[in-house]
């Protein structure tokens, strides 16, 4: 696998949105590590997020404001000569989505066409990272998903990716603008605190001795994608478009590629935590797509892409985050869920 460089990235102006979400934090941590000049766009103060409570924060520019504010968009992205844009921010949670679809519809889309025209009024910015989801394919009946299939999502949440998805390719086909999109799994790892999320939920339930809940069936089939390698998937294809301009406008997959049934899931987390409790399943979920998986071969192939954690490895350094994270004093974290606009997460 082609390595990211040091050197492409040192005093890069770079703006991230949904800096405070699962993805966002720990693409920020390498960014940072990488030496870039990085301007994340923050709404809400979240403090148990990774960016504010591993005092990340400190090290970067913040504009405070709302990804739906066009106009605050084009002066930071003007402020910071931004070169690249990864744009990240989004409302994750399918439930609440079904519950409060206008403010899903609102912060997904209109907030993705702010980020696409502001910076379409930015002369500096050169990349675009826009961040879709599996969602966006809609229900293909198991088969994986591969980019030239259509967009077919019928539910809040998946329409909005989808339509995310088709302005990011609309502002490439009608303006030039570089821009690519990628669509991903289920992220994990550790500073996800949406404990309705399978992976915390059942570590978090492991952890306390408690009967880990599961709202579907248990034989939901999905991808899961550790956020590490998504990390360095966007980095990869941002280096990528750089000296490639056949790469605008294209669709990329990201996956290991080992889907995997939801309670297959919970009981791998289990005895890998040596734990042995029983599973509550509880069948009520509701408009879920049966399976879900990602066919990641064009990214291997053009960008000579591959995944370096396992499942098994990723679940295992996200066991560990999360043992020490639950271990620390209530005074020093918070455990509600997180604020899951802008989060970033799919």
């Amino acid at each position: 696998m082609r390595l990211i460089s040091k050197k492409f990235w040192r005093d890069r102006p770079t703006f991230v949105t949904g800096a405070t979400g699962l993805l966002g934090g720990w693409l920020v941590r390498r960014l940072v590590e990488l030496e870039a000049c990085v301007t994340c766009l923050v709404r809400d103060w979240v403090p148990e997020s990774e960016l504010v409570a591993s005092r990340l924060i400190e090290c970067v520019h913040v504009v405070r404001g709302d990804v739906q504010d066009q106009a605050l968009l084009e002066r930071a992205l003007g402020e910071a000569e931004a070169d690249c844009v990864f744009h990240l921010a989004a409302q994750t949670i399918v439930g609440i989505a079904n519950r409060n679809p206008i403010s899903t519809f609102e912060t997904n889309i209109r907030g993705t066409w702010s980020l696409l025209e502001a910076s379409r009024r930015c002369p500096t910015v050169r990349q675009i990272v826009v961040a879709s989801s599996d969602k966006a394919y809609g229900d293909w009946g198991g088969k994986p998903y591969e980019e030239g299939m259509a967009l077919r999502a019928k539910h809040p949440y998946d329409v909005s990716k989808s339509c995310a998805d088709l302005l990011a390719q609309s502002y490439y086909t009608t303006f030039g603008l570089p821009v690519c999109v990628t669509r991903c799994g289920n992220f994990y790892g550790g500073g996800d605190l949406n404990w309705n999320r399978i992976v915390p939920g059942t570590i978090r339930s492991a952890l306390r001795q408690e009967t880990p809940v599961i709202r579907s069936d248990g034989n939901l089939v999905r991808d899961y994608f550790y956020v590490k390698d998504a990390v360095e998937a966007y980095l990869l294809l941002a280096e990528s478009m750089a000296d490639r301009a056949e790469l605008y406008g294209e669709v990329f997959n990201f996956s290991n590629e080992t889907p995997i049934r939801v309670v297959e899931l919970s009981r791998k987390i289990l005895g890998l935590m040596g734990s042995s409790l029983e599973l509550d399943i509880r069948a009520t979920a509701k408009q879920e797509i049966g399976a879900q998986c990602l066919n990641a071969s064009k990214a291997r192939a053009v960008l000579g892409w591959q995944p370096q954690f396992s499942l098994e490895t990723g679940l295992r350094e996200t066991i560990h985050w999360y043992r020490d994270f639950l271990a620390r004093p209530r005074s020093g974290r918070r455990e509600e869920t997180l604020v899951a606009t802008q989060s970033g997460n799919t």
